[in-house]
């Protein structure tokens, strides 16, 4: 919202500063964005006076002149139509900046001949568009006087309003919330009352829609000139260009008291005025040229021709004013706000009149405002005026509000005096009434977003300075929490620890094609979107490795050879919130590593997935000793590569290749594996004593290692002979490890053999042979017990 400070003052009568304004206007909430003060820009330059203009030796076009600037002669070229002797103008001499360049002048040669000086242009100076010629100022303007003791500077104002305050975007507005604060009075706005010479031919017909008060009044004679000079400069001081009186002064009014307008000519109109819904394939050929397709949804102002404007928002063209208008039909009438946002997006109009009507305009300043635009139609334009029609009524009132002085200090931190409350609210236009605890509080009609008590709290609070408000400091713990639970902790050990192995992680989007859900077990009704964000991620995702496998692919049709992905995020099995599950899941694809001379290339397989999910594991701090792997697995995975990883009865982790037919769903055409893991289902860490590392405590003795064969059943799992093995004796056996599968004539038929390494760690003393070979015959025993195998 731009104004510039004689503008303001013909409702503010205040003598603050630019400056002063500019940091109170920020202080109510009203942003300031930029103070242009051109009497900043116009320091230096003085007042010339031309006093022989000749033609330029070597140049049609230009002049030689010479011009006095109070203390002596100076030589200028000019190239201005209106150069000529005897005139006052604005001479700019070297070092002083030009505004329109941003650089400093210099003395030149023009065309061989010597330029001392310049002589500007409005345009030159930033202070209009006109270059025609150079500034003509007034004879009697002293020579060598500075030019802003002749031209008054007047500051421009550009402030950013929000969208609760509509009664801020005409100046007005500004103006009163201004004087509110202590910045100045408020000046009268007269509303006359201008009576009709004679009936309306036209009238108005108000059917159901989104205009609840139409008025109009119908001028006849008018002449639609030219606008006097001083609203030509309201205008074009805040860069809006001057079309003709009618017109300049509906953009004027739309400004000043935030009262958007519209102008028939009154002679294109057939008939009476219908204010109405539109009809289905109704068009209007707007005043920006283009012709809109109307849908029933949208309040259009109608005669017995069809549509001749869109309500609130733009006019047509067929009925615009011109030069040759000599009667007008001129309208002020009130709509609802949100069906004018609704048409301006649905038909993609932007306008000065629609971005107030959306915002809500004041519904009682309608009528008013019509008697005021008449009066400045009648003194600009000429012409008499019938008398006002009216449809509709002015929207029935708030109730009076209760409110509670005492309040301001409980929401707002700061004591403030009744008197000073009641006062800010008068001042804003509120009438206020009762004494004591509670008073009655009747809002003013211009401030539609006052509806409670607690805004009137916040414009108390508001008017008396925020910066008054104490800064107060939270009460702060002694000792601080720890921000991270614990299964935001786990999350960024398991990211820490995928990543070292190589996958990059990935954020993929939470929906997906229903096609894909189904594919891995979802696409439930209740999981799919009612207003998905594209048609194709219709379906809330049952899995994380849907979007993983297209981001796989994606990487594999751009040329990626080994691409590996992981992604924490949710899951959905339903739509209550119990259904939501958080997950960790992950994909390779291509090769498991770089070819290399030293050994032949392989592809990933189940087993680097497993692996994968065991680290992740392990980093989270699950148990991975009492992990049992077992032949379960989704259907999504390949049947005789894949596996579970169960704790008891629980199925923690799966991991395997994916199936053949979900690799061809995606169009990938090399093996790929997977891993998912149920964050939720994770054992929770066990309490510490203390938040210190325990000692680093390297044994002290050498580990023995043994290596054993066991024969046994083909189907007998190797994690069963491992599990075996490390529980015959946990106080020495660390670790055990499977290094040798064989399946041959030497075993028999539905036979192999498991050869694993078994590491002992003594602690206290050296173990002795004969201690060696109890351990030993300890794991042989447990082995065949529980796989019924036999030492090779």
């Amino acid at each position: 919202m731009k104004f510039t400070l004689s503008w303001l003052k013909t409702h503010l009568d205040t003598t603050a500063s630019a400056e002063e304004i500019a940091e109170r206007l920020t202080a109510l909430g009203l942003e300031l964005e930029s103070l242009d003060d051109p009497g900043e820009r116009l320091k230096g330059f003085v007042v010339g006076h031309v006093l022989e203009a000749e033609k330029h030796p070597n140049a049609d076009r230009l002049k030689l002149c010479r011009v006095d600037n109070g203390s002596k002669i100076l030589q200028v070229v000019c190239g201005a139509p209106n150069a000529r002797a005897g005139l006052k103008v604005i001479l700019a001499q070297p070092g002083i900046v030009i505004p329109i360049t941003g650089e400093k002048l210099k003395a030149g040669k023009v065309r061989d001949v010597e330029s001392q000086a310049m002589m500007c242009s409005w345009r030159e100076l930033l202070m209009g568009e006109d270059h025609e010629g150079i500034v003509e100022l007034p004879a009697d303007a002293p020579v060598g006087a500075p030019l802003t003791e002749i031209v008054v500077p007047d500051p421009l104002f550009d402030i950013s309003v929000t969208p609760n305050r509509a009664d801020c975007l005409g100046v007005r507005g500004i103006a009163r919330d201004l004087a509110a604060s202590g910045l100045g009075t408020l000046k009268d706005l007269p509303v006359p009352a201008i009576a009709g010479k004679f009936p309306s031919p036209i009238s108005v017909a108000l059917e159901p829609c989104g205009c609840p008060l139409f008025g109009g009044r119908l001028i006849r004679g008018v002449k639609n000139g030219e606008s006097p000079e001083w609203l030509k400069d309201r205008l074009t001081s805040i860069g809006l260009k001057p079309i003709s009186a009618l017109v300049d002064i509906t953009n004027f009014f739309t400004f000043d008291l935030g009262r958007p307008l519209h102008v028939f000519d009154a002679t294109k109109l057939n008939g009476d005025v219908t204010v109405r819904m539109a009809q289905d394939g109704e068009t209007l050929v707007a005043l920006n040229g283009k012709t809109l397709q109307l849908a029933p949804t949208m309040t259009v102002i109608a005669d017995q021709s069809g549509v001749q404007s869109i309500g609130g928002v733009m006019g047509g063209e067929r009925t615009g004013v011109s030069e040759s208008t000599t009667g007008i039909f001129l309208e002020a009438a009130l709509f609802a706000p949100a069906e004018i946002a609704a048409t301006g997006r649905a038909l993609g109009l932007e306008s000065d009149a629609r971005y107030r009507f959306e915002r809500g305009v004041d519904p009682a300043f309608v009528l008013p405002a019509l008697e005021l635009a008449t009066k400045m139609i009648l003194d600009l334009c000429g012409g008499e005026a019938a008398q006002t029609v009216v449809a509709g009524a002015v929207p029935a009132p708030l109730a009076p509000i209760a409110f509670r002085p005492a309040r301001t200090a409980k929401l707002g931190g700061i004591a403030i005096a009744e008197s000073e409350q009641r006062r800010i609210l008068t001042a804003l236009g509120c009438a206020v009434a009762g004494e004591g605890a509670e008073w009655q509080v009747t809002l003013p009609s211009w401030r539609v977003d006052l509806t409670a008590e607690h805004d009137l709290v916040e414009e108390a609070l508001r008017l008396n300075g925020y910066d008054k408000i104490p800064v107060v400091s939270m009460d702060r713990p002694t000792v601080l929490r720890p921000v991270l639970t614990q299964s935001q902790r786990r999350l960024g050990w398991m990211r820490r620890a995928l990543a070292a192995r190589g996958l990059n992680e990935t954020v993929t989007w939470s929906f997906l094609p229903r096609g894909q859900a189904e594919a891995f077990g979802g696409g439930q009704a209740e999981l799919v979107l009612a207003n998905p964000i594209s048609s194709d991620l219709d379906c809330l995702r049952p899995c994380l490795l849907p979007n993983l496998l297209a981001a796989l692919a994606r990487n594999f049709d751009r040329g990626a050879k080994e691409v590996r992905l992981f992604e924490l995020g949710p899951q959905f099995k339903g739509d209550m919130p119990a259904d939501q599950q958080a997950m960790a899941a992950g994909v390779q694809g291509g090769p498991a590593a770089p070819r290399h001379w030293s050994a032949p290339s392989r592809a990933v397989d189940a087993l680097d997935a497993k692996a994968d999910a065991l680290a992740a594991i392990e980093a989270a701090g699950g148990p991975i000793e009492s992990l049992q792997v077992v032949r379960e697995a989704p259907s999504w995975y390949h049947p005789g590569r894949s596996g579970a990883l169960k704790l008891g009865n629980r199925a923690l982790a799966w991991f395997g290749e994916i199936h053949p037919k979900i690799l061809a769903l995606y169009d990938i055409g090399v093996p790929v594996v997977a891993f998912e893991i149920a964050l939720d289902l994770l054992p929770p860490l066990k309490a510490k004593a203390g938040k210190a590392r325990p000692p680093f405590r390297p044994a002290a003795l050498q580990a023995i290692e043994r290596d054993f064969a066991f024969v046994v059943e083909a189907d007998v799992a190797a994690e069963s002979v491992i599990k075996a093995a490390r529980n015959a004796d946990k106080s020495l056996i660390t670790c055990v490890g499977l290094f040798d599968l064989y399946e041959g004539p030497h075993v028999g038929a539905g036979k192999k053999s498991l050869a694993v390494q078994v590491t002992l760690q003594p602690t206290e003393k050296t173990l002795t042979d004969a201690e060696i070979e109890a351990v030993s015959a300890r794991i042989i025993d447990a082995v065949t017990k529980a796989t019924g195998g036999q030492l090779r």
